[in-house]
């Protein structure tokens, strides 16, 4: 970290042990991202809850290149149970943030939309017209939410393309 680690307790005063355990937990936090510029832990002990007691929360803030990695308040009776769920909580969201940045993340290409160009109700299958005006092979299976008997000619849907035994065949097929 480039700013040194800064701890604010709110309606709590921490023990030596409890600041050395935070330090000691943000500091781990460079192994699952080196980049960390800085790291705030703040510590609350909210008022007294009619159903659960005292819950305490642990928030952890860290500024990162490209803007702020924020784990949501982590309550629990125990303060130490508090912040072990809220670094806990910090170390998985810095591996997705880390994995976004190496370009480790899939994207899912945005699935073709057409349109229905022939249906053989009787036979359970059809044909559906791409983007590009060929025919694309679907079967009654193949429809999102078993509306089959509702398709008509000329409805615009929504599909996943594959490669079939004899050409082009669409999977889950979503009428739009």
């Amino acid at each position: 970290m480039i700013i040194p680690l800064q701890i604010t307790g709110h309606g709590v005063e921490l023990s030596e042990e409890m600041r050395d355990e935070i330090t000691t937990r943000a500091n781990n936090l460079d192994r699952f991202y080196n980049q960390i510029m800085r790291c705030r832990v703040v510590v609350d002990e909210p008022k007294k809850h009619p159903h659960a007691g005292k819950l305490y929360s642990v928030h952890v803030v860290m500024t990162v290149p490209g803007g702020e990695v924020v784990t949501k308040r982590e309550q629990n009776e125990d303060l130490f149970v508090a912040m072990r769920d809220a670094f806990d909580a910090a170390q998985r969201m810095l591996e997705d943030f880390s994995r976004e940045q190496r370009g480790d993340v899939k994207s899912h290409e945005k699935q073709p939309r057409g349109r229905i160009g022939v249906i053989f109700p009787d036979q359970g299958y059809g044909f559906l017209v791409s983007p590009e005006g060929y025919d694309v092979y679907f079967h009654q299976n193949s429809v999102v939410n078993k509306d089959f008997e509702k398709l008509a000619v000329g409805m615009e849907v929504s599909y996943t393309e594959e490669m079939g035994d004899k050409g082009p065949q669409a999977s889950s097929v979503i009428v739009l």
